[in-house]
């Protein structure tokens, strides 16, 4: 099943959209929100079902050709975002450029941080940003939403939360990130509003490429129209959907809505390309001694998309320009 969010009000209005993303319908006789419907799960799920199949099966009149240009974010401001670093080898990167070895505790405890979670950018939303000097980065990621996550859950029954999946645009000002750590209290001005796909999926969805917590399908990251990456997010992903829903909910409960973000796709394998443009720059310094790749400067495009084995789009397309605040 594939759910979207209509833009409207703050929190849009529920569509369900076909496999193909070639059209969608009205879900509002349902449930009028993404959140009422994560809210009301056990109660909604399976009209919801109905709903969906009968539009893929060419059932339902009242539909419309899927626009992305409608779309707000399929949570268009949620109750709280927490991004995690799964992939180990972004850190590793970005720790061995700057010299400093990855601490040990890395490979069993997750880095997780507390995003924007209102307002969530629509995914053709621009990239509003005040100077091009704050080192403005894209990072490609998958990301879940969860049902209810009591306190202290395992990985298991964390798992057995996750409602839906779609991909993240972790927007990153770089330049800005080095002086807010050294305060030692996290992100906050270099951590501005992400942008999600305009679809997100039930698991069941994904088939096979859903496995152990995973999404194992390439993230394609195009930048001005050059692909800059597809890493694999199935691969290399130290930490599962599980464990990272369970590292959030350790001392603390989780309601319907979450979001947990996986950190930005990274392969071990050069090959794959990156989802960051930071990870260009350490993979340089590492090499060279000097980064020469630029961050994004106003005027260019990210787009970041998920293609399955058939070649068809699971979420759409993040497609976003970068734009200077007037």
């Amino acid at each position: 099943m594939k759910l979207a969010s209509y833009k409207g009000g703050h929190d849009g209005w529920l569509m369900v959209v076909a496999n193909d993303l070639s059209v969608w319908a009205p879900a509002t006789d349902v449930a009028p929100t993404l959140q009422y419907a994560l809210d009301h799960w056990a109660d909604v799920e399976e009209d919801l079902r109905i709903l969906s199949d009968a539009l893929n099966s060419g059932r339902v009149k009242d539909v419309e050709k899927f626009d992305t240009g409608n779309c707000s974010a399929p949570l268009p401001r949620a109750y709280q975002i927490a991004d995690g670093s799964a992939y180990l080898n972004h850190v590793e990167l970005v720790r061995k450029a700057r010299g400093a070895e990855m601490p040990p505790e890395f490979l069993h405890d997750p880095l997780m941080y507390q995003a924007v979670s209102d307002p969530i950018l629509a995914p053709n939303d621009d990239i509003v940003v005040t100077s091009e000097e704050y080192g403005i980065d894209f990072e490609g990621e998958v990301a879940v939403i969860t049902g209810d996550v009591p306190m202290g859950a395992t990985p298991e029954e964390a798992a057995a939360q996750i409602r839906l999946i779609m991909l993240m645009n972790d927007v990153s000002l770089r330049n800005l990130i080095p002086a807010e750590l050294a305060k030692g209290f996290g992100f906050f001005q270099s951590k501005p509003p992400s942008a999600f796909s305009p679809v997100a999926v039930t698991p069941d969805e994904l088939g096979a490429a859903w496995q152990g917590g995973k999404v194992h399908l390439p993230l394609i990251c195009t930048l001005n129209g050059r692909v800059v990456g597809k890493p694999n997010a199935g691969v290399d992903m130290q930490f599962d959907f599980g464990q990272l829903v369970a590292h959030a909910a350790k001392t603390r409960p989780l309601r319907a809505g979450a979001i947990i973000g996986s950190g930005t796709i990274s392969n071990r394998d050069r090959a794959a390309g990156v989802a960051c443009l930071a990870e260009t720059r350490m993979i340089e310094k590492i090499e060279t001694g000097v980064m020469t790749t630029p961050f994004m400067a106003f005027g260019d495009v990210i787009r970041i998309e998920m293609i399955n084995d058939k070649g068809a789009s699971v979420f759409g397309a993040i497609e976003q320009r970068v734009t200077r605040q007037s």
